[in-house]
């Protein structure tokens, strides 16, 4: 993973522009659940549109989406080192936590790493997807998620997960409405 060009949004806010190199959208909704693409848009795509889909009409919804097309790292804050101000506040106010990452295929191009500190949350989307036919598993090392100021893990109970998706997944995620259907409705029924 390259090193990111930005240690904050502080620093990220005094270059980049909104509107121009970055865009946020927050959709607070009557559900103690939140999902969110901390890194969305152009910075790890499909992640936004998984968010959304998740989310759909009941969820709150949080994005921060790269507009520019540009280099992975260029808009990318570290999960433990996420201080957007809008991001914090609408975390604090929910109970449960999913956010959507992307990660390199690597030599796993189909396994969804599921991390963060919510380990019954975690363990029943593993399981979900794992019955809707994906590879599941608990994500380790750098995708484990369990850092205490990783994003995900700053809701009102301190805890959340996050969800590692390989790039292979999320373009056949998004090329198949009938397959993102399937893996939404398996996220879905964990967090219910």
């Amino acid at each position: 993973m390259p090193k990111d060009k930005y240690s904050s949004f502080k620093e990220l806010y005094v270059v980049e522009k909104d509107g121009t190199d970055y865009q946020k959208r927050a959709v607070k909704r009557a559900s103690d659940c939140l999902i969110m693409a901390p890194h969305g848009g152009r910075i790890e795509p499909g992640t936004s549109e998984l968010s959304i889909a998740v989310a759909s009409e009941d969820h709150s919804l949080y994005l921060f989406e790269g507009i520019r097309k540009r280099p992975h790292s260029d808009l990318h804050v570290t999960s433990h080192k996420y201080d957007d101000e809008k991001a914090i506040e609408i975390v604090r106010e929910h109970a449960v936590v999913v956010a959507f990452h992307g990660r390199k295929d690597r030599d796993d191009p189909t396994t969804v790493h599921v991390g963060g500190l919510d380990a019954d949350t975690r363990d029943a989307i593993i399981k979900e997807l794992q019955l809707e036919g994906f590879h599941a598993a608990v994500g380790c090392d750098e995708l484990a998620g369990e850092h205490k100021d990783n994003i995900c893990n700053r809701g009102s109970r301190s805890l959340g997960v996050q969800l590692e998706i390989p790039k292979f997944l999320r373009d056949a995620l998004l090329s198949k409405p009938d397959l993102l259907d399937q893996f939404s409705r398996a996220v879905r029924k964990a967090i219910a």
